[in-house]
């Protein structure tokens, strides 16, 4: 049986502390007020956007729950129940693939294309109000190239994955 040690943890330094993940109490905030400026004005949270997004953008409006899962960073058993709901409120479908018994795919429905574009406008005002209007355009593709390398090396690097 192979052993495992637990590496020693070292307290932040201040200049750590100023800096990700100790600001991602800001991430939390924004995803925060996003949801519920969605689902005040049009009963749809954020998740739930995201997933009628992407679907909106694949080929044939579909996509393998595995994809979508991953796509929109939830576990697969948490999509299921997210579309589990949405099916129920007629946003999405869920249809089998002939390749793969296995295999299930996520469809957008009229519904829920009708639901996504009602909803898009103020979710892209409140991401241009609550975020990107706060940077000019070389910081934010600062942000942008930080976040790509963490996110490629999370994804890499993903146990869960």
């Amino acid at each position: 049986m192979a052993t495992t040690t637990t590496p020693v943890a070292q307290a932040l330094s201040p200049d750590e502390l100023a800096r990700p993940p100790a600001r991602l109490p800001a991430h939390a905030t924004l995803v925060r007020q996003l949801d519920c400026e969605l689902e005040e004005a049009h009963g749809l949270p954020l998740v739930s956007y995201d997933v009628l997004a992407r679907l909106e953008k694949a080929p044939d409006r579909r996509m393998r729950m595995r994809e979508l899962a991953d796509a929109v960073r939830l576990s697969r058993s948490g999509l299921t129940r997210l579309v589990d709901r949405m099916v129920r409120d007629g946003l999405i479908k869920r249809s089998t693939c002939s390749a793969d018994a296995r295999g299930a795919f996520a469809v957008l429905t009229p519904k829920g294309e009708r639901a996504v574009q009602a909803a898009r406008p103020l979710h892209i005002d409140g991401v241009r109000r609550r975020f990107l209007d706060h940077f000019d355009h070389d910081e934010l593709a600062v942000l942008t190239n930080a976040w790509e390398r963490l996110t490629a090396s999370q994804d890499q690097a993903d146990p869960c994955a």
